[in-house]
């Protein structure tokens, strides 16, 4: 309604602008041409003619006025294209900050509840200091949470804007990997290993810290899914038209309408309501992929278990960057 609203104003605006400009051009070549060449012809027994001078500028006046009348037609339309055109980057913006603020009030009210209550809980009576270390330390890990939980709605609101693909610039989908899954042992609780098979590094054109960002979310969601004696691989391929990057695991694997639905913003399946996360995981890998001009698919890997491939579009004669 906001912008129905914006647009019928700058429509308005745009027309009476044009409408104006035109009418004060018309007037002035009208009285110049009217001034300049304003004269009668005297016939030879002393009487005056209008000759084809009136005439002329009576076919002025009447083209002047046939073009202004053409002009209130066409104008307000073009004015609307106009403002509709103007306006989509100002409605995309406040739809994104619309979007952030949306999902910020819905995703924070459960961990700030978690907050209140254990500082209440803690004030309640005198504790020992380790009974406060022990209360801090769970804030702590809500208010890392909390952290993750803003930068990934950030990103989403982010996705796809000029601002994210500006800075794009060739990388190594290898070297993606590698950086992804380091980050991902490094972070590990437990003893899963990822493996790398880098069949080639294929140069593509985009963010590498995004794109370890989506791959390092895939590897986690592996890793959540799969248990200690499973497997996870990660694998790069390239062939003439795209790369693929693919995380396959061993685990627990997705039902069809499981699959339909993960990529939707908050929604969990059944088998993920048990581990920790808040649903976002996977639809920043989309919005990540999707900003990259490629796409996110998920198939049955060989055997069981779930394999969630990113395919992106390759540059050609391309080399990344050292």
């Amino acid at each position: 309604m906001i912008f129905r609203r914006a647009v019928l104003r700058l429509t308005l605006t745009y027309t009476a602008i044009l409408l104006t400009l035109y009418g004060a051009v018309a007037a002035g070549v009208y009285a110049f041409v009217t001034g300049t060449f304003d004269y009668d012809t005297v016939t030879s027994d002393g009487g005056v003619q209008a000759g084809g001078v009136a005439l002329g500028f009576a076919h002025l006046r009447t083209g002047l006025l046939l073009g202004f009348g053409t002009l209130v037609v066409l104008v307000p339309i073009l004015s609307y294209l106009m403002a509709h055109r103007a306006l989509v980057p100002v409605e995309a913006s406040y739809d994104a900050q619309e979007r952030f603020v949306d999902d910020a009030s819905h995703e924070f009210r459960t961990p700030l509840s978690v907050l209140q209550v254990e500082m209440e809980l803690a004030l309640s009576r005198p504790r020992t200091t380790a009974e406060y270390v022990h209360v801090l330390e769970g804030n702590l890990g809500e208010v890392a949470g909390l952290t993750r939980l803003t930068e990934d709605l950030l990103l989403l609101a982010r996705s796809g804007s000029s601002d994210l693909t500006a800075a794009f610039d060739l990388v190594s989908l290898g070297a993606v990997v590698r950086t992804a899954v380091a980050r991902s042992e490094r972070s590990a609780t437990d003893a899963h290993s990822v493996t790398i098979d880098v069949v080639s590094e294929a140069v593509v054109r985009g963010s590498r810290e995004l794109l370890a960002r989506a791959v390092g979310n895939l590897i986690d969601n592996a890793l959540r899914h799969t248990p200690p004696t499973g497997t996870i691989v990660v694998t790069v391929t390239e062939d003439s038209a795209a790369a693929t990057i693919s995380v396959a695991d061993s685990g627990e694997g997705m039902s069809p309408q499981t699959a339909a639905r993960a990529f939707d913003r908050f929604w969990r399946g059944d088998a993920s309501r048990s581990h920790p996360g808040h649903g976002l995981g996977l639809a920043l890998v989309q919005q990540i992929t999707s900003a990259h001009h490629g796409r996110a698919t998920i198939t049955e890997t060989p055997g069981g278990g779930t394999t969630v491939s990113l395919v992106l579009p390759v540059p050609r004669r391309m080399h990344p960057t050292p």
